[in-house]
C-alpha cells in the first residue's frame, strides 16, 4: 500500500474536477493521474488492477469508452484524498445506459491521483433500468 500524504482541500477539489471532466468528455487534463497511478477496478463479476497512467486510461477506454453525464451524489474528503459517489448516463448502441459508481482516491500534494479504487454496479441498459423502476421505489435519487 502506498504511503498517503495529507491532502489539502484545494488539491482535492481540483482532483475531483479533473476526474469528473474526464468522465464527461473523455479528455484527460494534465496532472489528473500520477505517473505511477494504481487502479483497482471492481465490477459485479470481475476485478482488474493496473499501474501507470497509460494502463489506467486504457482500462477506461476498453471497459467504458463512452463519455456522458455525471451526477455527483457526494464527495467526502479523506486525510489522503477523497471518496466520490456518482451516477453516469451515456448513449451507446442506440440507447441510454446507466451505472452507479464509487471512487476512492489518494492524491499527492499536487492533486494528482496516485491510487484509485473503483466500485461499479455494472452497466444497465434501458430494459434493466425499466425493470428496476417497475419493481423498486427509491427513497432518494
Amino acid at each position: 500500500m502506498t504511503s498517503v500524504a495529507t491532502a489539502r482541500h484545494g488539491e482535492v477539489d481540483a482532483s475531483v474536477a479533473r476526474l469528473v471532466d474526464w468522465l464527461e468528455t473523455g479528455e484527460v487534463q494534465a496532472g489528473m493521474l500520477a505517473d505511477d497511478c494504481f487502479l483497482d477496478l471492481s465490477l459485479p463479476h470481475w476485478r482488474i488492477q493496473v499501474e501507470g497512467v497509460a494502463d489506467c486510461l486504457a482500462v477506461r477506454r476498453e471497459q467504458h469508452p463512452f463519455p456522458g453525464a455525471v451526477r455527483v451524489e457526494r464527495v467526502d474528503r479523506t486525510e489522503g484524498g477523497f471518496v466520490m459517489a456518482f451516477e453516469e448516463r451515456w448513449v451507446a448502441e442506440g440507447q441510454t445506459w446507466y451505472c452507479r459508481e464509487q471512487f476512492a482516491a489518494d492524491v499527492d500534494p499536487r492533486g494528482a491521483i496516485t491510487d484509485l479504487r473503483v466500485y461499479c454496479t455494472g452497466d444497465w441498459d434501458e430494459a434493466r433500468q425499466a425493470e428496476h423502476a417497475a419493481e423498486v421505489k427509491l427513497i432518494r435519487p
